[in-house]
């Protein structure tokens, strides 16, 4: 299978994880040959829609079917997402003997069936760590990427249903970068203020479902228009989130505000 070197990443690694350190990504690159695939952009799509993306076998009169490892993953000429999850979950998630992987090791580690998306579930035992009150558990999900350029796609059906040929265009890596800039002026209180956010969201059952995505861009396009991130005004523009995001909920928006990048 020809892979990218894989690593870790997602708000664990990015400091920006609240409440308690329970998740991160696995990151698994596909490695395409660029003669063969082409990534096309969403508003190019049939579906139009700007964080759909799709990828399309080209040169087959060339190279036909079967040059490429990624063509037995191939729907209507495209690269299926849903095909290369669910691969993964039956060469990965089902085939692996993970009762002897967690044998050589102080944890559990088994995978989370029946979930939209690849996770693991690694599990420390009080045993392990000789506290009795102890018994955490950390989720990692593995998540197959497509890289071009500054465009990454994200293998998530979850996301992307009901079309199974489509890729999500993340956004992650840019807001996250983009953040870190702004905030080299402010001691980083654009980040404070997003994982203020994320806290009471995640607390809050009626807010869990309210993603760390259309935060991230709240805070971004609110940063167009407010100059004044000194400690002093954190408490505006905390209450100026909160107003926003009631404006949204009540338009039935809590997605992805725009599609900027």
């Amino acid at each position: 299978m020809p892979l990218g070197e894989m690593n870790l990443g997602g708000s664990l690694l990015d400091d920006l994880q609240v409440v308690s350190a329970d998740h991160a990504c696995l990151l698994v690159p596909l490695q395409l040959e660029s003669s063969l695939w082409r990534l096309v952009p969403g508003e190019e799509t049939l579906l139009t829609h700007p964080l759909h993306w799709m990828v399309r076998r080209v040169n087959l009169e060339y190279f036909p079917r079967g040059r490429s490892y990624w063509d037995r993953h191939l729907v209507g000429g495209y690269l299926s997402s849903e095909a290369v999850v669910n691969m993964f979950s039956k060469s990965v998630m089902e085939t692996m003997n993970w009762p002897s992987i967690s044998s050589t090791m102080d944890c559990v580690v088994r995978p989370v069936l029946g979930g939209p998306d690849l996770r693991l579930q690694i599990q420390v035992s009080s045993a392990a760590v000789g506290d009795a009150s102890t018994d955490s558990s950390l989720f990692i999900t593995m998540l197959p990427v497509l890289r071009e350029g500054d465009v990454t796609l994200t293998a998530q059906p979850d996301l992307t249903s009901p079309w199974g040929n489509a890729w999500h265009l993340s956004l992650y890596p840019w807001e996250t970068q983009r953040l870190a800039q702004l905030d080299l002026a402010d001691d980083g209180r654009r980040r404070l203020l997003l994982k203020i956010l994320k806290s009471v969201c995640r607390l809050n059952p009626a807010l869990r479902p309210l993603k760390a995505a259309p935060l991230a861009n709240l805070l971004l396009h609110l940063s167009d228009s407010e100059s004044d991130w000194s400690e002093s005004g954190l408490e505006a523009r905390f209450q100026q989130c909160i107003a926003e995001l009631m404006v949204i909920w009540s338009k039935g928006r809590c997605t992805v505000i725009s599609n900027r990048r």
